[in-house]
């Protein structure tokens, strides 16, 4: 029996946001000859979820980027940012005024000037033109209530509610040098850990609150050895998986950096890439017919 990890977008998901036939009947056959697949991504468990759902599939899920573990409905563990940091995180975010949400137990927050704050930084000349092609743009730059996300004037309206733990907080980070900046600053801050799922956007959680860590204690929960895990994905959040999955997967489609990191590349994920993989690294030496 192997665990499997999946990443969502890029990955799981083609271009047209759809799991193809393909990559559907694979997850389904793995399932039926006792494999273990999961879904690791950056969305929230619910986001997750719904993507789920639509195919009838039933799959552990590490949201958040691992934050928030699931299997079979039931909260298995989860790592909420503590409050210090919350704090300091916080404030290093607004002291750039960028658009950012943060991710909750009671929901999805942004700042009620979201869209004047990615207005501000799209008319400022400083964004490369190639981020406006780039595949991930109109995932991240989608206004927040086009998500259904919640909205606060004051970010302390959220952080210094006790009712309220922080799972996450998504930056947009369009301007390079602003990014690399908030970067430096936020890795300062103790016990957070700090990613990307594109390269214009920054993931703040817990230093639990990674894949690698998600993949690890899922496997644990499992009773799977870590040599018997298979990590599959496309961008940066999804390293720390690869780092100690018995054999990562690169799509066809990632970055060339993420693609250096891993074990074996396979297609993209407009090729049915996790397929192939699957057929390839799964079923062929398992002789799943």
């Amino acid at each position: 029996m192997k665990l499997i990890a999946l990443d969502l977008d890029g990955t799981t998901l083609n271009s047209n946001k759809i799991i193809s036939e393909e990559t559907l009947n694979s997850i389904k056959k793995a399932q039926a000859a006792g494999h273990i697949v999961m879904i690791l991504s950056g969305r929230s468990p619910s986001s997750v979820n719904d993507e789920l759902s639509k195919y009838g599939l039933n799959c552990p899920v590490g949201g958040h980027n691992g934050t928030a573990l699931y299997v079979n409905g039931k909260l298995i563990e989860l790592n909420s940012i503590g409050r210090p940091q919350i704090q300091k995180i916080a404030s290093e975010i607004e002291s750039e005024d960028l658009p950012y949400n943060i991710s909750t137990n009671k929901g999805i927050f942004a700042p009620s000037n979201w869209d004047k704050r990615f207005k501000h930084v799209v008319s400022s000349g400083r964004v490369p033109k190639e981020y406006f092609s780039n595949r991930h743009f109109k995932m991240f730059t989608t206004p927040p209530n086009v998500y259904g996300h919640s909205f606060f004037n004051k970010v302390h309206e959220i952080i210094d509610n006790k009712d309220f733990t922080i799972q996450k907080f998504l930056i947009l980070t369009l301007e390079p040098k602003q990014m690399e900046r908030l970067e430096k600053k936020l890795r300062f801050i103790d016990d957070i850990f700090v990613t990307s799922a594109s390269p214009f956007n920054l993931e703040v959680t817990h230093l639990n609150g990674n894949k690698g860590y998600g993949l690890k204690a899922m496997a644990k929960y499992f009773n799977i050895p870590l040599e018997n895990t298979i990590a599959i994905g496309d961008e940066k959040n999804d390293l720390p998986m690869f780092n100690i999955a018995g054999l990562s997967i690169a799509m066809g489609n990632a970055e060339e950096a993420v693609k250096l990191s891993c074990d074996v590349v396979t297609l993209s994920n407009d090729e049915n890439g996790v397929a192939y993989a699957f057929e390839k690294y799964i079923f062929k030496e398992s002789n799943v017919l």
